[in-house]
């Protein structure tokens, strides 16, 4: 909210560039909002790493600082998911578990999110792309997406790692 009146007071002191420095301060904002939200404290705070006799590399998908999650393919839902993903979406990892991951992608993206994900269910070589997400306060996000398939008995999973997008 500060930041939003920041760039407010920004826009009017632009005078009739208004439009221009809006347009130029509002991908840096967005930028600096997923940095607020994947810090330490923020990842913390969207669900502390689980404590369990859970595999290494599990327990390591916990503390990495970009959003991990596992997509069931054949339902949507969200199967597993790490604390950087509940901050970078505005919730608790726990919330995330068994959501429908449809409601984090905005309605423009989700077309081209399940295209990439039903290719790689296929059995596709990995993925990678741009596009966006939707937090729980309705904020879109652009993100770098790599997805890889998991395959296990009857469940094939998309493992995808969001990070904001490199707009440099």
């Amino acid at each position: 909210m500060l930041l939003s009146s920041w760039i407010d007071a920004a826009a009017t002191t632009a005078g009739p560039d208004a439009a221009l420095v809006r347009e130029a301060l509002v991908p840096i904002l967005v930028r600096f909002r997923i940095g607020l939200r994947t810090t330490q404290p923020a990842r913390h705070a969207s669900g502390a790493p689980r404590s369990s006799k859970r595999r290494a590399v599990s327990a390591g998908i916990d503390r990495i600082s970009e959003a991990f999650l596992a997509i069931d393919v054949d339902t949507g839902r969200i199967a597993d998911a790490n604390p950087a993903a509940g901050a970078l979406l505005g919730t608790t990892r726990n919330a995330l578990l068994e959501a429908d991951a449809t409601r984090f992608l905005p309605e423009p993206a989700r077309d081209a999110w399940w295209t990439q994900l039903d290719a790689v269910a296929e059995g596709a070589e990995p993925r990678r792309f741009v596009s966006s997400l939707v937090d729980c306060a309705g904020e879109v996000m652009e993100v770098d997406v790599s997805v890889t398939r998991f395959a296990k008995r009857k469940q094939t999973l998309a493992l995808v790692v969001a990070r904001p997008a490199d707009r440099g």
